[in-house]
């Protein structure tokens, strides 16, 4: 199905748009609805040229290793694109992107957004600090399996969380809104199911786990002292 004008604007990069360029949009567009668990994207897939983005929902994006060891790379929301190797690389998917919960994708024709583009050269500034972020996060990561403690690692990957999906206030602290199992937490920062239970114990003072992923900040100025290796 074309997607709405509304679903263009919900697209971060198509945002700031006049409406008569979204109208000019709308016929190159696709917006297809995946259920929770259902993979978008496999790792290897030869990719389409297009634009893609999650209208509504969120994405998990994963990476398997040589070893067989499953890692997750980043979790995006909606108004965020991704699988830039479609527009910008070899056309092959880098990682297997599957939906963490049910989601609709949009996707937009490469010769389309290359004209839209001409007209609009912002669009292209905004996917280029997408992308930049992404890889920055990327070294970071990259640095932190290296060279940091796993203790450090987890405790930046709360504070991502935190300031990427947003906290509510409750009388113990701040809850993050997106839910993390422990599972989910060794994925991303590569230590087992057993330590990552063992250190989320180890933080009781800074954080409140619970059962289905809850996470509560008790302590933000340990948590921030612990991510960043004093202590």
């Amino acid at each position: 199905m074309q997607a709405s004008l509304e679903q263009l604007s919900q697209i971060i990069v198509f945002a700031s748009l006049e409406t008569v360029d979204k109208i000019n949009l709308q016929p190159h567009t696709k917006v297809q609805r995946y259920t929770k668990g259902e993979i978008i994207l496999h790792e290897g897939d030869r990719l389409p040229a297009k634009l893609y983005a999650v209208v509504s929902g969120s994405i998990q994006v994963t990476k398997i290793a040589t070893t067989g060891k499953e890692t997750i790379l980043r979790a995006l929301a909606a108004g965020e694109i991704f699988a830039a190797p479609a527009l910008l690389g070899n056309g092959i998917s880098p990682a297997t992107v599957t939906a963490e919960s049910d989601c609709e994708i949009l996707t937009v024709e490469r010769d389309a957004l290359l004209k839209a583009i001409g007209q609009n050269p912002e669009i292209a500034l905004r996917m280029l600090m997408v992308f930049n972020t992404r890889i920055q996060l990327l070294h970071e990561t990259v640095h932190g399996l290296v060279s940091e403690r796993a203790i450090v690692r987890l405790a930046r990957l709360i504070q991502y969380f935190a300031m990427e999906s947003g906290t509510e206030s409750s009388p113990e602290g701040e809850c993050l809104k997106v839910k993390l199992s422990y599972y989910r937490i060794a994925r991303s920062i590569g230590i087992t199911y057993e330590e990552c239970v063992r250190l989320i114990k180890s933080l009781n003072s800074v954080i409140a786990y619970s059962r289905g992923g809850k996470i509560i900040i008790l302590d933000e100025n340990k948590l921030d002292a612990i991510a960043s290796g004093e202590i």
